[in-house]
């Protein structure tokens, strides 16, 4: 293979198992947006599925103190993962290609 073709060939760290598990979500949207908002975008979708299992959990987990809220630690979980998909929408932005 020429140094060429090899740089344009995805970069894994194998020994991560998340490229084998998302190895089609990775391929699609990488080829669609390129590798680093490819791989943002797959994360976007890791980070929206843990917003999900946590807010199923948060109606089994209700606060004592506020009926219909979930507890406190499920509150600021849900708050890390809404902060970070906001910082990652922003470098999502920074890298697309400029119109």
């Amino acid at each position: 293979m020429l140094t060429a073709e090899l740089y344009l060939l995805p970069r894994y760290n194998l020994s991560m198992a998340v490229f084998d598990e998302k190895q089609e979500e990775l391929e699609h949207f990488e080829t669609r947006m390129g590798v680093p908002r490819g791989r943002l975008a797959v994360t976007m979708d890791l980070v929206t599925d843990a917003m999900a299992l946590i807010g199923q959990h948060g109606v089994y987990c209700q606060s004592q103190r506020w009926p219909g809220k979930p507890v406190m630690d499920i509150q600021l979980i849900l708050k890390n993962l809404t902060d970070a998909k906001e910082l990652i929408q922003s470098v999502m932005q920074e890298l697309a290609p400029r119109a």
